[in-house]
């Protein structure tokens, strides 16, 4: 089984520590990385059980980031995270290998379940 740390990469600080929190409270490992580049130096130095990406973010965006970390890390399970509902890029980053995407806000008990799915696969 994968371990259960989690890598959460948005750029939205707030956002990031406080879902880092309710993981942690949830029996979950985690950390955050504030942008794309950020996450595959994290990603290259560390095992992670799941990937948490933001699709909006500057420079880096998710899309350029799930691309790089299927590269480095193919069986790496990623979800994408997108704010504005917009489901197509949702739908560009699964045929990237996104493992699967949610559409913020998202509720705790959503994300968590995606990431047991993710684990398991």
């Amino acid at each position: 089984m994968r371990p259960k740390k989690i890598l959460l990469v948005d750029d939205e600080a707030e956002f990031s520590s406080t879902l880092a929190e309710r993981l942690t409270l949830r029996g979950f490992e985690s950390d955050t990385a504030p942008d794309g580049e950020s996450a595959l130096v994290k990603i290259e130095e560390e095992e992670w059980g799941v990937a948490v990406v933001d699709l909006m973010m500057p420079g880096m965006g998710g899309l350029a980031a799930l691309k790089r970390i299927k590269a480095m890390r193919p069986d790496l399970p990623v979800i994408l995270l997108t704010g504005h509902g917009s489901t197509k890029e949702g739908m560009e980053g699964m045929s990237l290998g996104a493992f699967d995407y949610l559409i913020k806000p998202l509720a705790i008990n959503e994300l968590i379940e995606k990431i047991y799915e993710a684990l398991a696969g």
